[in-house]
């Protein structure tokens, strides 16, 4: 068995996922959707000129406050300083960016997993095209946020 395929306390786990667990919550879902219903929140504090801290902690999910969690997670952004900031943290659309590849990177190795795909290797870069006179009220005519975003995956699978 490899890196990405083991049996742990009976439980079959792909690519570091509980395959079983994941059927069965899935299968929880499925008969009563209300589980479904996430509420995710972050808490944003400005600091000073371009930087601010967000806060992470609680959600609610799977029909209750989540209690799990006990540290909270901060994340600072700024400005790289030809905008202005000091380059204390990503800028926001760099988070967003990490969201979108976090988000993509997770879905394609929980789907992999429920389909018995093992993923030996699992890499994207993602970049986005941004016209700053969008946010920055100078042109009406270009939008405000991300023009295009690009991703591309490296996988190294032995599935289809």
């Amino acid at each position: 068995m490899s890196v990405t395929e083991s049996i742990i306390d009976g439980q079959n786990v792909i690519n570091g996922v509980d395959v079983t667990a994941l059927s069965e919550t899935l299968e929880a879902v499925g008969a009563k959707p209300e589980l479904a219903q996430f509420q995710f929140r972050n808490a944003n504090k400005w600091i000073g000129g371009s930087l601010n801290r967000s806060t992470i902690k609680g959600f609610y999910g799977a029909g209750q406050e989540d209690t799990t969690r006990t540290t909270a997670y901060e994340f600072y952004a700024d400005e790289p300083s030809v905008l202005l900031g000091e380059d204390q943290g990503a800028n926001p659309v760099e988070y967003l960016l990490h969201a979108l590849a976090s988000c993509m990177t997770t879905t394609i190795v929980y789907h992999a997993a429920t389909r018995g795909i093992r993923i030996d290797a699992l890499e994207s870069n993602i970049e986005g095209d941004i016209d700053i006179r969008g946010f920055t009220g100078i042109a009406s005519d270009v939008p405000k946020g991300y023009r295009e975003i690009r991703v591309n995956f490296q996988v190294k699978t032995d599935g289809d």
